[in-house]
């Protein structure tokens, strides 16, 4: 699988064979990225916070039982 990852100051674009995969953009400890649509702050240690700013609703059928 190929991917790579080109970075231009704070932007990142993200490539795979089928071209721009998404990108995002890193300033100090926070980032965002266009697939995921979430915001994340780096915090020390290994650990971080991330918030999901896009919200999908999955609509599922519900079957019937008969």
């Amino acid at each position: 699988m190929f991917r790579r990852t080109l970075r231009l100051g704070p932007l990142r674009l993200h490539f795979t064979q089928r071209g721009l995969s998404s990108w995002s953009i890193k300033l100090g400890a926070w980032s965002w990225n266009s697939r995921a649509r979430a915001h994340r702050v780096d915090l020390p240690g290994p650990f971080s916070w991330k918030q999901d700013k896009h919200h999908r609703q999955h609509h599922q059928r519900r079957r019937r039982h008969r």
